[in-house]
Order: structure tokens, then sequence, then C-alpha cells
């Protein structure tokens, strides 16, 4: 059995949250579950908007859409959905120039027979926690493109100045590359999903010995957000945190 937990915190800095989440442990369109972190960019209205109803048109192409389940169908599933999304607000922006230019990060996961399906554009993160924290997710941004090519070390790129310009967002052209990954999970491991807000605060051994530590789900979730915002909380923060083998969703 699965237990989620999630939630969005507009943390000290903004004057607004331009963060979304979704989950649900119950069935979506062809999906047994399904999770989502985008963090919208865009100015005041355009970010809010393009994480939140990137989030619905993902949702309503899901439930629009019936498929056989196989382990391909699931990936096809969710990169259409991704580019449908993209196509909608894209669409959006070109019409309403306060929207112009609006984009989110996006991140979706789902669980079936054991494995973890992804889609990821972005700098949103997927990560996997058992007695070490593995970074699932590569980020689509300038820093880590750096890293990718060698002009920046891992510990450069943590402090580096222009470490939040992202190079791929849904929204912002008229498609999107999107990357997929397929996980097989194992007893006792965490599923941590977060927006940059998180994850530019925290370091992976922080992230570690909050989620393994023995409070409640919940309760690591306001942990992980409480200890962000305490270390600057320059940005909005998101967190879903999943136990995949409780069921059990909270969401604030």
């Amino acid at each position: 059995m699965m237990k989620a937990a999630g939630r969005c915190d507009i943390g000290n800095q903004r004057k607004n949250n331009e963060d979304a989440i979704f989950l649900s442990l119950d069935p979506l369109g062809s999906l047994s579950n399904l999770f989502i972190v985008a963090d919208g960019m865009g100015g005041h209205r355009g970010g809010e908007y393009a994480s939140q109803y990137a989030i619905q048109y993902f949702c309503d192409y899901i439930k629009q859409n019936h498929f056989n389940i196989t382990k391909q169908t699931i990936v096809t599933i969710l990169v259409e959905g991704v580019l449908y999304a993209n196509e909608k607000l894209y669409t959006i922006s070109m019409k309403q120039d306060e929207l112009r230019g609006m984009g989110t990060t996006f991140i979706v996961a789902t669980i079936f027979n054991d494995h973890l399906y992804i889609a990821n554009v972005g700098d949103s993160r997927l990560y996997l926690l058992d007695q070490e924290i593995k970074k699932i997710t590569c980020d689509h941004s300038l820093v880590e493109e750096m890293v990718r090519k060698g002009n920046l070390s891992e510990d450069e790129a943590e402090h580096y100045p222009n470490k939040n310009i992202i190079t791929r967002a849904v929204g912002t052209e008229k498609t999107v590359q999107v990357d997929t990954y397929i996980v097989k999970l194992l007893p006792g491991q965490w599923i941590l999903m977060c927006s940059d807000g998180l994850t530019n605060m925290l370091t992976d051994e922080e992230i570690q010995d909050i989620v393994q530590s023995n409070q409640k789900l919940e309760a690591k979730v306001d942990h992980l957000i409480h200890v962000a915002n305490d270390k600057g909380g320059f940005d909005n923060i998101s967190v879903i945190l999943i136990d995949w083998k409780t069921k059990e969703v909270t969401t604030s």
C-alpha cells in the first residue's frame, strides 16, 4: 500500500506562489496514481497560470484518453500529456500579452507494478532515497549543461550566480522535448519530488536525514519546508514525498 503527502509553501521572499502540485492515489484515466510538481515563471500572473494550468491540462488529457496499460503506453501517456499541456499554454500565451513568455517546469510520476514512470521538463527534481539519496532526473538548466560539458564542477555549480536559468520549460515554445525514466522500486525506498526552492536551500545530506528520520510522513514534508525557510526561503517551495508501500494522501 502507498502513502503520500505534499505541500506548497510561498517561502520567505516571494510575494506570490508560482509553484503548484498534484497528487492522487486514486486512478486518473488509465493511470493508477499520479504525482506532479510544477514551478512556474513569467511574472505574477504568468507563473501562477502556467504551473496551475499545465497541471490541469495534463490531467484533462489523462482523463480523456484511455490506453491498455503497458510499460511503453505509460511512457507515451506521460509524454503526450506534457506535449498537450505545452501546446495549450503556448497557444494561450500567444493570445494574451500579460501571459506572453510564461512557462513552467513539469515533473510527473506514476507507479505501476513496482515500477516508477517519470516525465520531466525543467529543473524540478525526483529523488529516490534509501540508505543513500539518488537524483533520478536531469536538470534542464544552464548550470547543468555547463557541468555536463566540463565547464563547471559540481561544487562550483552549487554557487553559480545564474543557477535559476532553465533551458527547457513547458509553454514557452510551440513544442518541447520531454525526458522520460523508468525505475524499478525496491522495498524501503522513498520517492521525493520537489521544486528548486527546496534543493537550492538544503544539501543532499540534510534532505536524506529528514526523510530517513522517525517522523510521520506529513511531518517530514513540513520539516523539509521549515528548514528551507529557516535557511532563507528565497523561492517558493514544493515537496511531494511518497512511501509507496502504504496508501494515505495528505495535501496542504
